[in-house]
């Protein structure tokens, strides 16, 4: 049975496989469908399939934290510095590159939700 406090503390990992996973495949085999992104050069082929890899590999360490309890905090600690980092480097985009489109607008604001609500959990779990 799956517990309140289960669901309290996992439920930004579960959102975040959810959305980070696909977005990793869109990034490597479909950026120019879903993102005004164009790769031409091998090189550009290469980042991107880098990134999803790197999208693929957070989200295998949070499906770990989420079935192992063993592993929740580093899955915690590592979702809070992917997301905020993601947040981070989006704002000082935003203030010198000028507004994105709607997709990334949004991605920012929900990047910083889920890392402050890591750092809620994990202030959480300490505490007990």
């Amino acid at each position: 049975m799956i517990k309140k406090t289960d669901i309290i503390n996992k439920i930004h990992l579960i959102i975040s496989v959810c959305i980070v996973f696909p977005v990793s495949y869109s990034y490597g085999f479909i950026s120019d469908l879903l993102l005004e992104i164009n790769p031409k050069s091998i090189d550009e082929f290469s980042f991107l399939k880098s990134i999803m890899f790197l999208y693929i590999g957070f989200s295998i360490l949070w499906i770990i934290g989420i079935f192992n309890y063993k592993y929740l905090k580093v899955a915690i600690i590592s979702n809070m510095i992917f997301m905020l980092s993601l947040a981070l480097g989006r704002l000082l985009s935003l203030v010198l590159d000028g507004i994105p489109s709607f997709a990334y607008v949004f991605g920012t604001f929900a990047e910083l939700f889920l890392g402050l609500y890591g750092i809620f959990i994990l202030n959480r779990l300490n505490r007990k």
